[in-house]
């Protein structure tokens, strides 16, 4: 399913009539070939550059290593000059960075918001100086921006739920108390992953199946952060926490540390998402129940192929698109599927090339990948 609903995406991506996304979730979001908020929008004609601002090194690993590395090379095939920046998390380097190329002459602009008030800055002095605008991976909320290029992040949120049940289910768990760990309270992503496993958790905590626990969110994904919350969580618990929502690999890593002082580690389900080096080892080892694998790399493609039609000047018809909640105007957008991971899979992730086999079966971890089919 995740590869026909990708294929169906990239195909509209590809076409010269336009970029078609795809959206598999009832709620806000909506697919087909409907109005969109004002029809195909022209932009430039190969003149200029296109920027990208990136928002951290620190949250995970893809905004250091694998976006820079795809997308340069879908601009470099397609002969476009681009200019790739990170902000490291400093909304002041940002805001600058993003002046610096709209004064240096980009006619299409693609952020990754450090916060929808950082964003939306950026978004208007961009529209201002008439460049074209793609929010990528996170949507700047009230920000306008053109276009949108993510994945189907309640359907993330949702697969973390359905992990998590899953391993309490397998470990014969009867009324776990279950805690959040939640992304950063300033990214809209973060809110639609907390809104899908929601859906999924919710009837547990009514039926009694579950038990609701301690519910934080960790500012700016901090896994540092992470550590320090979740041990006051289990403090404030006795450490009776049963399972965990992490919303992605680097806060499932801080909570595993804290269980690991317990020596609880492997027996508490955590979640995660990114498909992170780290993650699969902790997958692995049976201290991760599951993570969410995103193909950075059909996202990277996606967004790419957007921006260089925007630069070119071609017409553009985006048939998904995706409620601001806080405008409540629609913007166009392109929305992939993630796949859930667990230990039986994570060989489909060293398969598809998103990690190297060196890299997750080094050192001690050879036999576990030779006895998972990796």
């Amino acid at each position: 399913m995740r590869r026909k609903m990708f294929a169906f995406a990239m195909v509209g991506l590809m076409a010269m009539a336009g970029v078609v996304g795809c959206d598999d979730n009832g709620g806000d979001n909506t697919s087909g070939g409907g109005d969109t908020g004002g029809g195909p929008k022209i932009y430039g004609q190969g003149k200029g550059k296109i920027g990208v601002i990136l928002p951290d090194t620190e949250s995970s690993q893809r905004w250091g290593t694998d976006d820079p590395k795809f997308l340069k090379a879908a601009f470099d095939a397609a002969g476009v000059k681009a200019d790739i920046q990170n902000a490291q998390g400093d909304k002041a380097k940002f805001a600058s960075i993003a002046d610096s190329m709209i004064s240096g002459g980009a006619t299409v602009l693609m952020i990754v918001n450090l916060d929808s008030g950082t964003g939306k800055a950026v978004l208007d002095k961009a529209r201002k100086a008439g460049v074209a605008t793609i929010d990528y991976d996170r949507l700047t909320l009230n920000g306008g921006a053109d276009y949108y290029v993510s994945f189907n992040n309640v359907t993330v949120g949702q697969m973390q739920g359905q992990g998590l049940v899953r391993c309490l289910e397998e470990k014969g768990t009867k009324a776990p108390l279950v805690a959040d760990l939640n992304g950063s309270p300033t990214d809209n992503n973060a809110t639609q992953f907390k809104q899908g496993y929601e859906q999924v958790l919710q009837p547990k905590y009514d039926s009694e199946t579950y038990v609701k626990g301690p519910d934080q969110s960790v500012p700016e994904w901090s896994n540092d952060e992470a550590g320090v919350i979740f041990e006051q969580m289990m403090v404030q618990t006795n450490s009776k926490i049963r399972g965990v929502v992490a919303a992605n690999d680097g806060l499932a890593n801080a909570a595993i540390g804290v269980l690991k002082k317990s020596k609880l580690n492997g027996t508490v389900p955590v979640t995660g998402q990114d498909a992170t080096v780290q993650g699969l080892q902790n997958i692995l080892t049976g201290d991760q129940c599951m993570t969410v694998y995103k193909p950075i790399k059909q996202e990277a493609e996606a967004a790419a192929n957007l921006a260089i039609k925007l630069f070119k000047g071609d017409k553009i018809e985006v048939g998904g698109k995706v409620k601001d909640v806080e405008s409540g105007a629609y913007v166009p957008a392109v929305l992939l599927k993630p796949r859930l991971i667990f230990k039986e899979n994570v060989k489909d992730v060293v398969a598809d090339k998103f990690v190297e086999r060196k890299d997750v079966c080094k050192e001690g971890f050879e036999k576990l990948c030779t006895d998972n089919g990796i």
